[in-house]
């Protein structure tokens, strides 16, 4: 399942509860981040353990277009975990709707 950056806002304003990912790397996350967990791609595999112990939990991944948290979605699925979403653009799409403005 992908969601829209709209959907997401929602999720949040209505307090859902959710682990949320940012697979993108550090200098970017510095820059300008959405309040996500920060795990970059290349660490997916080796930090599972540290995602959800839960392997039912929703998860919601982001990265700046949507085509690294793609690629997690694939893998997070591939490791059994069965409720995991792509944020359709990223970080991109998120402030060509709000801007620069956080969650």
């Amino acid at each position: 399942m992908d969601l829209s950056v709209s959907d997401l806002k929602g999720k949040m304003e209505r307090g859902d509860q959710f682990v949320f990912l940012d697979v993108r790397e550090k200098h970017e996350y510095e820059e300008f981040n959405l309040g996500a967990r920060l795990i970059p791609l290349g660490d997916i595999m080796t930090q599972l353990a540290e995602i959800s112990d839960d392997k039912n939990a929703e998860i919601i991944v982001h990265c700046r277009s949507g085509q690294r948290s793609g690629m997690a979605k694939t893998l997070l699925l591939q490791s059994g975990y069965t409720n995991v979403s792509n944020l359709l653009g990223g970080v991109l799409a998120w402030q060509e709707l709000y801007g620069n403005n956080k969650p």
